[in-house]
Formats: C-alpha cells, structure tokens, sequence
C-alpha cells in the first residue's frame, strides 16, 4: 500500500492467484492526475465515494458513487477528482480473453466483446466489484471468480456489445501504423518529429494528425505510455525500477516514477512490491 497522510490519497495496484488474467486496484485520490495512457485490459471501475472525471474519446466524463466508468482495451483516457474530495474506487482489469469468454457463454457473442457506454450507474455493479476485491483478500478463489463472472455478465447486458469491426486502413491510418512501428523498434532513442516524418515521406503536421486520428493521442504522448507498459512487463518479471527505467528510454528511476504514477496510479517499486505478494 502506498499512501501519503497529509493528501488522504491511497493506493494498491496487485494480481492474485485466485483471479487469473485479472488485475485489481483499491485507490483513494483527491490531487491526483492522469496523464492520457491506455491499458492491455479491459477497466471496470466502481466509485464508492465523490466523482472522477476523464476525457474519453473527446467526450469529458463523470463517474460518482454508485457509477462505473468502463474502458475498453488501447482506449486512451485521463482521470482527475471532480470534487474537491477527490473521488474513491475498486477496479478490475480483466484480460479481453476473460470478458470475451464470459459474452460468449452469457449473451452468445462471438468476435470479441465491447463496452459502449464510458460511464453507467449500478450500484449492484459496484458493490458486486467491491465484494469480487474483498474475496481475493480473504483468499476466498471460488467466491472472487464466481462474482467476478457475474459482475461482467451483468455490465455486458446493460453497456456491452461486439467489438467493433477494424474498418479498412487508408493513408493516414497506414503512415500512423508505420510511425508506430518506427517508435516501439526505437522507443530507447526515437527520432524527432520531424526525423521521422522524413523518413516515412511526409510533413510533420501530417503525422501528428494522422497519428492522432488512429491512436487518439500525439506520438510524444503514446510513446510515454508505450513505455510505462514496457516497464510494467519488466518489473512484473523482477526488474528493478532504476533498471526498467533505463531498459525503455526513460532518464532515470525518477523519470519512470513520475510518468508511471501519472499513468498507473501508484509508484513503480510499490507497484512492484504488491504484485510480489499478491
């Protein structure tokens, strides 16, 4: 747990063995910001207590207690307090693998499941998200998989749907994807803007619209979330902090602390620390 007395704001982001493919988090945050960034997993997030707000698609959002704000895979979003007492909440992070499993037995949907409402109010969701965190705790494996079950079964009747169909590349979706290419090969030493828009034989502001309009946010801004998910993958597998650091191209351990907070909510060596003893 990490925590700081004078803001009230806590934190503990951590996986258990009795829920496989699924990440969980218990947070209070009253200054916190988060910068854009995405994540692998789908997000399912009750809030308890006061309002988060986050831009989601264009669209600024409200989740209160009682709400859920539910993200899709490699959507990128924000968050912030929207109330002067910050906001308070339990998430679960499952895999796509585990919410498509559960659509196609519960509501027969193949392809890939999808959550078309950003923010729902249900607070039989949100209780049922709080009792799915208290069973991993208590090492209760079958009560933590069983209501994790019947949480995402009921989201997918009321905000759930298919996937949406990959619509056919144009140019611009296909210089993004090649910019994107250039920066994850690159991630340790990219080329500035303006390096990359000569070598894939364009303008820089052509780029940046064209990255933008595939992944929602400019190249700078994606590729310090490319890298704040690299250095989860290597501390989740016992890299040090200072060592991840460095392994994606941030300066420093500092560097990586202030992006990752920003991002995941809860310092790297922290982060680290729970996962170990989850």
């Amino acid at each position: 747990m990490t925590a700081s007395e004078s803001s009230g704001e806590s934190a503990r982001h951590w996986v258990a063995p009795e829920l496989p493919g699924v990440d969980l988090l218990r947070a209070r945050y009253v200054r916190r910001v988060f910068i854009p960034h995405t994540h692998p997993t789908f997000v399912i997030a009750g809030i308890t207590e006061g309002v988060e707000v986050f831009r989601h698609r264009g669209s600024l959002e409200r989740a209160g207690a009682g709400g859920l704000a539910l993200i899709n895979p490699d959507v990128p979003h924000t968050g912030r307090a929207g109330v002067p007492e910050g906001w308070a909440y339990g998430a679960l992070y499952p895999a796509a693998d585990v919410v498509d499993a559960v659509a196609a037995e519960v509501i027969g949907l193949r392809g890939g499941a999808w959550f078309a409402d950003p923010v729902v109010h249900d607070p039989v969701a949100v209780r049922l998200v709080g009792q799915v965190l208290a069973a991993v705790e208590e090492r209760q494996a079958l009560a933590a998989d069983s209501l994790l079950r019947i949480a995402v079964a009921r989201l997918l009747r009321t905000a759930g749907g298919a996937r949406p169909q990959r619509v056919v590349r144009d140019a611009g979706a296909r210089l993004a994807a090649r910019a994107r290419e250039e920066l994850l090969a690159r991630m340790t030493d990219p080329p500035t803007l303006d390096e990359l828009a000569r070598e894939l034989d364009t303008g820089p502001f052509a780029l940046l619209r064209a990255f933008r309009a595939r992944y929602g946010m400019p190249p700078h801004a994606w590729l310090t979330d490319a890298r704040v998910r690299r250095a989860r993958e290597l501390l989740d597998v016992g890299v040090r902090p200072a060592e991840a650091a460095v392994a994606v191209g941030f300066t420093d351990q500092s560097h990586l602390h202030r992006h990752f907070h920003r991002s995941v909510g809860v310092a790297p060596g922290a982060y680290q620390r729970a996962r170990r003893a989850g």
